[in-house]
């Protein structure tokens, strides 16, 4: 049976048989726009999936049918210092990738996703979405400077994607179809289905061995700060620390049949 940790602006629960951990915002009156409270219960949310050996995948998912995040909560006050320098990026604190977690998350969005909802996108390892979904940046419509989002963004869609998004603000949404075509997200499926299908690929990901996973997400995305050459030196590496760990744990799995490969 699942297994649940309490928050107050969050779920977080454990599929001990799929070795699945699944975090739901869980603010949908706001949208699931995320406050300084959710901020911190993000953070310790990706410890406990990070230092728990029996997690191998996690599910981000979002409450309610009208949006997966409205990014961060307008209408309350995120409690930033008064000297500007010490200001904080509240992206820090829902990262995975910031908090060296390097479990692969699976991310599924329905309904509205914009402006700080990106951070949750950008370090999430695998993107789906509900035919239901839009996404858009609302920064500029707003008086504000999109700056932050946007560096994450450009990883995953490009420059030009990127700045049409910034740019445009409220008077353009990204369809679910327009997503897939830009790369934004890699599959799109019935609303009925999103939650269904997120777990489906979070437990056939956690079904192979864990060190090989969690060693393919870290080399990736660190070789993305590094020079191309650093980048394959430091990837060689990863290759020879962590083959002989994800060797030892496919031997120790149990045999089953091969099942045929889904064609996507």
């Amino acid at each position: 049976m699942p297994m649940s940790t309490e928050f107050t602006t969050i779920l977080l629960d454990f599929d001990r048989t799929d070795h699945v951990a699944t975090i739901t915002l869980n603010r949908p009156d706001r949208l699931n726009a995320f406050d300084r409270t959710m901020c911190e219960e993000m953070t310790a949310a990706w410890r406990i999936v990070k230092l728990d050996a029996g997690v191998h995948a996690v599910v981000l998912r979002a409450a309610g049918d009208r949006a997966f995040s409205a990014g961060l909560d307008i209408k309350a006050s995120y409690g930033q210092p008064d000297n500007v320098w010490n200001h904080e990026d509240p992206g820090e604190a829902l990262s995975p990738k910031w908090q060296k977690m390097f479990k692969p998350v699976i991310c599924a969005v329905q309904g509205m996703c914009t402006a700080g909802a990106f951070y949750f996108l950008n370090e999430a390892d695998v993107v789906i979405c509900s035919q239901s979904a839009t996404f858009f940046d609302s920064h500029v419509s707003a008086g504000l400077v999109c700056a932050l989002e946007p560096i994450g963004l450009m990883r995953r869609i490009g420059l030009g994607e990127t700045l049409r998004i910034a740019l445009m603000g409220n008077d353009e949404r990204v369809s679910a179809d327009t997503a897939l075509r830009i790369g934004l997200v890699s599959e799109i499926v019935p609303p009925q289905q999103l939650w269904a299908r997120a777990h489906e690929i979070a437990a056939t990901i956690a079904a192979k061995p864990p060190s090989a996973t969690q060693g393919t997400v870290k080399a990736i995305w660190e070789s993305l700060d590094k020079p191309y050459r650093a980048a394959l030196d430091q990837g060689l590496i990863y290759t020879r620390l962590g083959n002989p760990l994800g060797k030892a744990e496919l031997d120790a799995l149990p045999p089953r049949p091969a099942a045929p490969p889904r064609i996507r």
